[in-house]
């Protein structure tokens, strides 16, 4: 097998949680890395989080940019970054044939790898757009994001050699580049081997979260109105509980609103929590999760619960044809009341509870591998070497 050389810029990884961008990057570096170089370019933040996950390979290298101290605040830790990619993609000296992948759209990570184009004409840029940001006017979406966005998307058409998008409906966003063949889909993925090893030395215990919420804290999750929402069931079935697992920007105003409303003893704020066991066990006691984004790319953080025979509950986007064919009822974006409606009629349908959930996992286990998905790639960037 011949080896290729990698080089990953993710100067945007921060925090301690983790992006599906993030989770895309790793797991790729993380079966690439075996038989392929691999340098990846990131923060002090950036690494903890890939040791976190236990990132490592034969081949694989982890380097470090900039100085923590400018990271401690967000707005200057954000310039502070593309600060750092810029230099990066100014000063690096890389093979010709190198693969340089911006492991998202952001500037730190765009930048540096459209700068290395133009000065490396054999390199080959495989460019991330995972998301795109939906105009500010919706309220849904951050006006800087859609900005650098604006800014970031001709040079992308321009320059980079392979685009790769996270579901049918976000090729549209480079349709001459897709009619050249050159805009890859990475669907989601799970990490089926570590949750079926989990599930044979389990055994199955008496669920006690009617609903589980996995995701960011953020308004295009729609996780103030989920507490909203959860009234609403609470209105119904007065000890149904429901379990959120995440943080991110709006983590005050959902404790606020859980006290306003009177849910203190219905919903269970675990904070961020990583793979493993403790997730795991709240996903299997769970009896369906909740999935109230506002706009999506695909989204994988409901799919890590579908994979325990779980059915899920969503609002009906795009984005979600191709990734949730099966697995999740759908209902009308915005509309709190049918959202409501439609986990009731599943808490009470045992029967249909456990069909859709069996169709959730089943799904999963078919076409939800990062092995899978990984290799698909890793195919369509050197398929036409």
């Amino acid at each position: 097998m011949k080896t290729h050389n990698f080089l990953f810029l993710a100067l945007a990884a921060t925090g301690s949680g983790i992006s599906g961008g993030d989770r895309i990057l790793i797991e790729f570096a993380r079966r690439w890395g075996k038989d392929n170089n691999i340098i990846i370019y990131m923060t002090q933040e950036g690494l903890k989080m890939c040791k976190r996950q236990n990132l490592f390979g034969s081949k694989l290298s982890i380097q470090t940019v900039g100085k923590d101290f400018f990271l401690k605040n967000f707005f200057v830790g954000y310039f502070y970054r593309i600060f750092q990619g810029i230099k990066l993609g100014l000063t690096l000296k890389i093979k010709e044939n190198t693969y340089v992948y911006s492991a998202s759209d952001f500037w730190m990570d765009s930048l540096p790898a459209f700068f290395l184009k133009l000065k490396f004409k054999k390199v080959k840029w495989i460019a991330a757009w995972y998301q795109t940001a939906p105009n500010p006017l919706t309220g849904y979406g951050s006006f800087l994001y859609w900005l650098s966005q604006f800014f970031i998307k001709p040079l992308i058409k321009i320059s980079a050699d392979l685009v790769l998008v996270n579901n049918y409906e976000e090729k549209k966003q480079f349709s001459k580049l897709d009619q050249q063949g050159r805009v890859g889909v990475v669907l989601g993925a799970v990490n089926l081997t570590d949750i079926k090893k989990w599930l044979k030395v389990h055994v199955r215990k008496k669920k006690i979260y009617d609903g589980v919420y996995q995701g960011r804290f953020h308004p295009q999750k729609g996780v103030v109105e989920l507490i909203d929402i959860w009234k609403i069931v609470v209105n119904k079935r007065p000890h149904a509980v429901l379990a959120m697992i995440g943080d991110g920007p709006l983590m005050e105003d959902v404790k606020k609103r859980i006290s306003s409303i009177g849910l203190s003893n219905n919903i269970k704020l675990f904070g961020y929590v990583f793979d493993g066991s403790l997730k795991y066990e709240i996903f299997s006691r769970s009896r369906l999760v909740v999935h109230p984004a506002f706009y999506d790319s695909g989204g994988m953080a409901a799919a890590e619960a579908m994979a325990f025979g779980i059915p899920c509950v969503g609002f009906n986007l795009k984005s979600y044809n191709s990734y949730y064919p099966k697995g999740m009822i759908k209902v009308e974006i915005g509309n709190l009341d049918v959202f409501a409606d439609a986990i009731l009629r599943l808490l009470k349908d045992e029967e249909s509870c456990r069909r859709i959930g069996y169709e959730a996992v089943r799904m999963i286990e078919s076409s939800w591998s990062w092995d899978k998905r990984s290799e698909e790639i890793f195919k369509f960037i050197t398929q036409n070497e």
